[in-house]
């Protein structure tokens, strides 16, 4: 997994512990998928070397793709939970999402779209799919899974064109 993020960043937070993850579940409302807690184990939040996650739908970044700064974790800044002045209840408030679970990346428009682990078919202790919104609000599915999501994610210089 390590090969997963590129360099340290101030995304990454402090090392995630089984305490900072119960703590964040209650906090959240929601049980956390396993591919998530195995992620944040190895580190705790960063920026993939693979940024990008390609859409069968036009995004507000583009016809084809999404792309995402990092991966949130756990407490820190900018965490999902935990201490985080920018967690996802107050990113879900701020932003107006759906409250259909946890806002899981950064995103490089600051806030006008996000990628959620959502719960709306499994309910708070089940597997959560995942979900793009963007300005309109309206969840769409990426991924079936986190683990899923992740292999899914791909270098962008995939989706530059030489036009």
């Amino acid at each position: 997994m390590r090969e997963f993020f590129g360099g340290e960043n101030f995304f990454t937070g402090v090392p995630a512990t089984a305490e900072m993850i119960s703590e964040a579940e209650a906090e959240l409302g929601y049980v956390l998928p396993r591919a998530y807690l195995d992620l944040i184990r190895e580190r705790n939040g960063g920026s993939p070397k693979a940024a990008c996650f390609p859409t069968p739908f036009p995004t507000s970044w583009a016809e084809d793709h999404i792309k995402i700064d990092a991966i949130l974790g756990l407490g820190g800044e900018f965490g999902i939970a935990g201490g985080a002045e920018a967690g996802s209840r107050y990113l879900i408030e701020e932003w107006g999402y759906p409250p259909i679970g946890v806002v899981i990346c950064a995103m490089p428009s600051g806030g006008h779209d996000a990628v959620l682990l959502d719960y709306s078919d499994c309910g708070p202790n089940g597997e959560p799919a995942v979900a793009y919104v963007d300005e309109d609000r309206v969840p769409r599915r990426l991924a079936g899974s986190f683990a899923e999501f992740l292999a899914g994610l791909c270098p962008c210089e995939r989706f530059e064109t030489n036009d």
